[in-house]
């Protein structure tokens, strides 16, 4: 088994969609603080519906998250942190070993801690996380619960070419 080392890697499909997530998200943005304010139940769902417009053009249900109070508020993070990517609710394995996903996370995110995750039912994940925050990886969906910083990036751009298997149609 071939690794694409970041140098050579062809397809960036987490990079697109965080990209055409942020300019939606913009997009709407005065929308969505007029429905905050009115009612954050509504400007939270159309938060949702805008995520999940996006997911489609890529073929995954996109989930904007806010897991800590207070977050919905910070706007220009918007699409930049705290994103569910579900690619294929019946997926119960990677296609590639959890050592090489481990590794790879060493590799490009540097002072991490890895471990093996929801190993459970005949299912698999791996946790990357540091004290501030967590990756959740499993063969089904990613969850990512930090901000999405160079090195995330190029990391959850692999995790699609390599643990989903996701091209660029």
């Amino acid at each position: 088994m071939v690794i694409i080392g970041i140098s050579q890697r062809s397809y960036m499909i987490f990079s697109e969609l965080i990209n055409d997530l942020q300019i939606q998200l913009k997009k709407d943005l005065a929308q969505i603080r007029f429905l905050l304010k009115k009612s954050p139940g509504i400007g939270y769902a159309r938060i949702v519906e805008i995520g999940k417009e996006v997911g489609k053009k890529y073929n995954v249900k996109l989930i904007v998250n806010f897991p800590k109070e207070g977050r919905i508020e910070e706007f220009d993070m918007y699409g930049k942190r705290d994103l569910s990517l579900i690619i294929d609710y019946d997926r119960k394995r990677f296609p590639i070993d959890r050592e090489i996903i481990k590794q790879k996370a060493l590799e490009i995110l540097g002072d991490v801690k890895t471990e093996d995750a929801y190993m459970y039912e005949n299912k698999e994940g791996v946790r990357v996380f540091t004290d501030n925050w967590k990756i959740d990886i499993l063969p089904h969906s990613v969850h990512i619960w930090t901000e999405f910083d160079e090195k995330v990036t190029v990391f959850c751009d692999w995790l699609m070419e390599n643990a989903y298997q996701m091209k660029k149609t």
